[in-house]
């Protein structure tokens, strides 16, 4: 396929995860024509908790995604806790409001991204994959936005529309304005890092964060049978970690460093054994970025990304998607005449601030007390006395009012 006239849609959606299928999926129920275009093949990993937040099942049912995502999906989380030190706690987790499945549940990348994506495309969006988008320029009122296959370095062509969603996440860097850019190294930089396990000792139900000098983790049975762990480190405890353990890789010298200062994770991977290789990203930046800017929106890390201690960035992406595609829609008219994109990107801000900024201030505490020894150790005395303490952190976190009604 060669360069040729631009095709036109009425909106164009940069990076196929959660954000951007759902998106897709929104604007597609809706009449909209949409392309998507996602640079990797599905299936595929991702460095990820996989955790979705009960807050999600109102929005996984209106978008018909519920039967399948319960089907498929681990056993429902009842049951939070704390690995940190010598400590083991376990709390319950809040139920969500007015739900008759209030629980939340793991799924699997591989599997949770082309459920999503497959469902925008037969909704009627076009998926273009695996391709990526190189340039991103304005003319005439529209957004064109080339893209080229990641199989024939030759094939080139011009996308056309009123409408850029910009889902393509915030932890690599690229060639397009809204990509990050490559910083100077710090210490304080985060990594992360992801395996699936099998033979854990991780009690049904149970999703456990872990707190150790220098980061913090996660635990949770996902979709069959097998353990999701991922962390988060920072780049002078990952490198102290490296020179404890010199023969080993980046990830195992890591694992052997939280399961050396973590019993809990300790007893948990006794006996466990990897599936598949392990995953690494980094440095990760959590924190509020955009919403809206020059003609384009943002979702999902793109636009605001909480540590992913509290387990929300999947629930946020989608959500994210879900409230900018509300607007786009009910102002279908001035946004396919190019007009009023400016009001409803203050809209679509405000109601993401809204729904986001206590999850991601509350995720930012609990993150920077996990990897500071001193603060955690602070800390712990009065949640060994009083473990129902987590489960307000729970609430904290957005785990019992969703956004989505029957009445959306």
């Amino acid at each position: 396929m060669n360069e040729a006239m631009p095709m036109s849609y009425d909106a164009l959606v940069i990076g196929g995860g959660p954000g951007g299928a759902t998106a897709a999926l929104v604007l597609a129920k809706a009449g909209w024509s949409v392309a998507v275009i996602e640079k990797k093949r599905f299936p595929r990993r991702k460095v990820c908790g996989e955790f979705i937040s009960a807050t999600n099942l109102p929005l996984l049912e209106h978008l018909g995604l519920a039967p399948a995502f319960l089907d498929m999906a681990g056993p429902p989380v009842r049951t939070t806790g704390l690995f940190a030190g010598d400590t083991v706690l376990l709390a319950e987790l809040p139920r969500l409001n007015g739900h008759s499945d209030g629980w939340g549940r793991a799924l699997g990348r591989e599997r949770l991204d082309e459920l999503v994506l497959s469902s925008a495309a037969c909704a009627g969006a076009t998926v273009w994959q695996p391709w990526s988008a190189i340039e991103l320029r304005t003319c005439g009122g529209f957004h064109l936005c080339r893209i080229g296959s990641q199989e024939d370095v030759h094939k080139r062509i011009e996308l056309r529309s009123r409408a850029i969603i910009v889902a393509h996440g915030s932890w690599e860097a690229g060639t397009l304005p809204t990509q990050a850019r490559l910083r100077s190294q710090r210490p304080a930089d985060l990594f992360g890092f992801k395996v699936h396990l099998r033979n854990c000792t991780l009690a049904p139900g149970f999703m456990p964060a872990l707190a150790f000098p220098g980061g913090y983790g996660g635990i949770v049975e996902t979709d069959g049978a097998r353990v999701s762990f991922s962390c988060c480190i920072r780049r002078d405890s990952m490198q102290s970690a490296r020179a404890e353990r010199p023969e080993l890789q980046a990830a195992e010298a890591v694992m052997q460093y939280i399961q050396k200062t973590c019993r809990g994770a300790r007893e948990v991977f006794a006996e466990a054994r990897p599936e598949g290789p392990w995953l690494a990203v980094g440095p990760i930046r959590p924190g509020l970025r955009h919403y809206y800017g020059d003609g384009l929106f943002f979702v999902g890390n793109a636009a605001c990304e909480a540590h992913p201690i509290v387990a929300e960035g999947i629930t946020m992406a989608m959500q994210s998607a879900w409230l900018l595609c509300t607007q786009l829609i009910q102002r279908q008219d001035e946004v396919l005449a190019g007009r009023g994109l400016e009001e409803i990107g203050r809209d679509y801000g405000a109601a993401c601030r809204r729904h986001f900024i206590h999850r991601v201030h509350a995720a930012a505490l609990f993150g920077h007390l996990a990897m500071r020894p001193t603060a955690a150790a602070s800390v712990l005395p009065m949640l060994r006395r009083f473990p129902q303490l987590l489960t307000l952190c729970a609430r904290l976190s957005g785990k019992v009012r969703s956004m989505v009604t029957p009445a959306s």
